[in-house]
């Protein structure tokens, strides 16, 4: 069967080949006799799942081995207060410096809020002139030379991909202090450098598995530090020690996750699909930049390869585009409703066939009402 094209931001679409060997083992997993949904989650059969998908997603981060792999709850909004309550205690200043380059930065910087001081260092939330063109707030990503961070910071916060405006950002020199990343829609698209980084979070369902399931990886000498009140079930110190499993996990979740990393590798590891996403990605943006009659907003060093928001440059025909769309197989292809337009979220799982398909119908679109 033909499926249609998803281009949704989150819960995204998921390799074939993935729902279909969890399809076949919906009722019995490899000779268990239960679906992963009834398991034990301390039985050997769920720790085998549990730990596989550890390694794999170890081997395709190329993760170093201080670091700890917890897969939590809550989604990355919840990372907004869990991230504060377990690092802002690293120094008694209790202070941590946030780049503000979208609306999940945003929100994030605004929930920390009530953890400590928090020092806005560099945000775009303002229109910019740049390289000669002016650019609408968030659709640009401060400079790291203009950031004004705290020496005595406890942390600094950034997000690598803002799934809204599609801004994206992955190069980050050597910090002072610990760099947190909020990577829940480029994780697993691309290599991170963990030399530079400290802390990463991510919420699974765009690139790293399904809704349910949230990632961090954190260096382990930044265990330790929680604050009393931190519940613990968010206490990074109790999850690493108890293989995410202070309280029962999100199973079903992981075990979906297990087996996206389990395809990736079988694509060729990160390194791979690195490069079929640069091949989506201009794909799509390299029609964008010829065309007249649609326009990216987003400056060019900055452009996502995950997400990218369009506009027709006549709004009047916004619902007549993603109505043909839809009737196309061209499915969730309608921006955010804080930006409007279009939005294309071209994510691991989503193959070139699937990118040549909507440029076709862009074109198409194109000449009939251009």
């Amino acid at each position: 069967m033909m499926r249609p094209w998803n281009f949704s931001a989150g819960p995204s679409v998921l390799p074939v080949e993935v729902l279909e060997r969890a399809a076949a083992e919906m009722l019995d997993w490899q000779g268990s006799g239960m679906s992963v949904m009834e398991m034990s989650h301390r039985g050997k059969e769920f720790m085998q799942i549990l730990q596989e998908a550890e390694a794999d997603l170890r081997d395709l981060l190329q993760l170093p081995d201080d670091f700890a792999v917890l897969f939590t709850q809550g989604g990355a909004q919840a990372q907004n207060a869990i991230v504060p309550m377990n690092l802002i205690g690293l120094k008694p200043g209790r202070k941590a410096d946030y780049i503000v380059s979208g609306n999940w930065s945003s929100k994030a910087q605004q929930d920390a809020t009530q953890f400590g001081h928090i020092n806005v260092a560099a945000s775009s939330a303002a229109a910019a002139k740049l390289d000669g063109r002016e650019y609408k707030p968030f659709a640009w990503f401060p400079a790291v030379d203009t950031w004004h961070l705290q020496a005595d910071a406890s942390y600094i916060h950034v997000c690598s991909n803002e799934t809204i405006g599609g801004v994206e950002h992955n190069e980050w020199p050597e910090f002072d202090v610990p760099l947190v990343v909020d990577a829940s829609s480029n994780l697993l698209s691309r290599p991170f450098d963990f030399k530079n980084i400290d802390m990463l979070y991510a919420g699974a369902q765009k690139n790293a598995g399904p809704a349910g399931l949230t990632l961090v990886v954190i260096r382990k000498e930044l265990l330790g530090a929680a604050d009393a009140t931190c519940p613990n079930v968010f206490n990074y110190e109790l999850l690493a020690a108890n293989q995410s499993m202070v309280n029962t996990p999100a199973t079903y979740s992981i075990y979906i996750a297990g087996l996206v990393y389990k395809w990736l590798k079988q694509q060729g590891g990160v390194a791979q699909i690195e490069k079929a996403n640069i091949a989506k990605a201009e794909t799509l943006y390299g029609y964008l930049d010829q065309s007249s009659f649609y326009v990216n907003a987003v400056q060019n060093s900055d452009r996502s390869r995950m997400n990218v928001p369009f506009q027709l440059r006549d709004a009047a025909l916004d619902s007549v585009f993603l109505a043909e769309a839809d009737q196309r197989g061209l499915l969730q292809l309608k921006g955010h409703k804080s930006v409007g337009g279009m939005r294309a979220s071209i994510y691991n799982a989503m193959p070139l066939e699937g990118v040549q398909a909507l440029v076709a119908f862009m074109k198409e679109f194109e000449q009939r009402h251009g």
